[in-house]
């Protein structure tokens, strides 16, 4: 028997299957384009990443044959959200987790309920970013869509109700939306009136590892796996992150790259100290029963260099795409042993914590005639570094 996750991030898509002693059996990825329609606007095409998630899907199962895959998981970037008709049809993008166009609404909030409740509540520090703000910009900027709108999901229910199956999302991923009421585990009455948003809309949300279905004979066939697979509730990507390297005990943490730069560590409780709210750090449950985790982050974390990559690196692509290497691995082989003189700020989007500053743009200081490829490439991973050690 072989278990598969599949990671539903903001610049690809990835399926991995392992066997039940945790060898990796198969894996395979896509990559998908963000959508700028307007300065600080920031979208994804869901038809997009849903069609790549079938295609990661079917591929890493064709290449597990030996061992066919009894069940899957997902792991999914948090906030995104996607409106959703009665016919299963995507109404809107999906508005990404650091989109600018909802910071207005942290004002609109403040008007209605103390952020001290909101945090309280529901565990996340006052920011435009969270899925409720999304889902009220589309109310009060795109009244045809919300008002057509059955569904709205983030990706994790969004692939289970394109596999055919009940839009369930597991309590970490809800807790993104600011939405939900971590002590009844229920999304929460008061959040939902004040917003105007149906909780009949919403996903029903339930534990990490809760199973959710079987796929159907159809939808299996289709994906290249056997009849039978259960889909079971996977989390937020940052928590699923933090298990998968072993944080699963107080006071351990991971430090991950990804499109985002971040830190997980795992607590035995929740905290709520005002520390934590005026350094906007959310405290929500862990993808491992019992535990919590805080998040602490840089919006722009592994982006910068696939910027990078994408804006300078064209002979490194074509290089990469010929022998087969990883284009990283060829940007990454010349780059100097120690620090630079350059300086790069990494707000290339926004700023996550502490400041949450959405107007902060992007600096590379230091420059030179003498500067090299390799400097700047190295001053991008030292950048994001340095943003994270504040």
């Amino acid at each position: 028997m072989s278990l598969m996750g599949i990671d539903l991030g903001t610049t690809g898509c990835k399926a991995v299957v392992f066997d039940e002693g945790g060898r990796l059996l198969a894996s395979a990825y896509r990559e998908y384009p963000l959508h700028f329609p307007k300065p600080g606007w920031i979208e994804l095409d869901s038809n997009r990443v849903i069609a790549s998630a079938k295609e990661v899907i079917r591929e890493a199962a064709g290449k597990a044959r030996r061992d066919p895959v009894r069940a899957l998981a997902v792991a999914s970037q948090g906030e995104a959200v996607t409106p959703v008709d009665a016919k299963g049809r995507y109404l809107h993008n999906a508005v990404v987790t650091f989109d600018a166009r909802t910071a207005g609404l942290v004002s609109w909030w403040e008007q209605r309920l103390p952020r001290r409740r909101l945090f309280e509540l529901t565990g996340m520090p006052l920011h435009g970013m969270y899925s409720a703000s999304k889902i009220l910009w589309l109310k009060q900027n795109r009244k045809d869509v919300f008002e057509k709108t059955r569904w709205f999901l983030c990706y994790e229910d969004l692939l289970f109700h394109a596999l055919g199956l009940e839009p369930v999302i597991d309590f970490s991923l809800a807790a993104r939306t600011m939405l939900l009421d971590l002590k009844s585990g229920r999304w929460s009455p008061e959040l939902c009136r004040t917003a105007g948003i149906d909780p009949g809309t919403l996903s029903r949300p339930l534990p990490s590892g809760t199973a959710v279905g079987v796929l159907g004979t159809s939808v299996a066939k289709s994906l290249g796996l056997p009849p039978g697979v259960v889909v079971a509730t996977g989390g937020h990507d940052q928590p699923c992150g933090a298990l998968g390297a072993g944080v699963v005990e107080d006071r351990v943490g991971m430090y991950a790259t990804g499109t985002v730069e971040c830190i997980t560590p795992a607590l035995q409780k929740r905290v709520t100290h005002p520390k934590l709210l005026e350094a906007n750090i959310a405290c929500y449950p862990h993808v491992v029963p019992g535990l919590f985790v805080a998040l602490t982050f840089n919006f722009t974390g592994g982006s910068l260099l696939k910027w990078f990559r994408d804006t300078f690196a064209q002979s490194e692509k074509a290089a990469a795409a010929k022998s087969g290497r990883d284009v990283y691995e060829i940007l990454l082989k010349d780059i100097p042993k120690d620090p630079t003189s350059l300086f790069i700020l990494p707000h290339f989007t926004a700023t996550g914590t502490p400041h949450f500053d959405t107007e902060s743009k992007g600096v590379i200081a230091g420059l030179r005639l003498s500067t090299t490829r390799g400097e700047i490439v190295k001053a991008v991973l030292e950048g994001v570094t340095y943003e994270m050690a504040l």
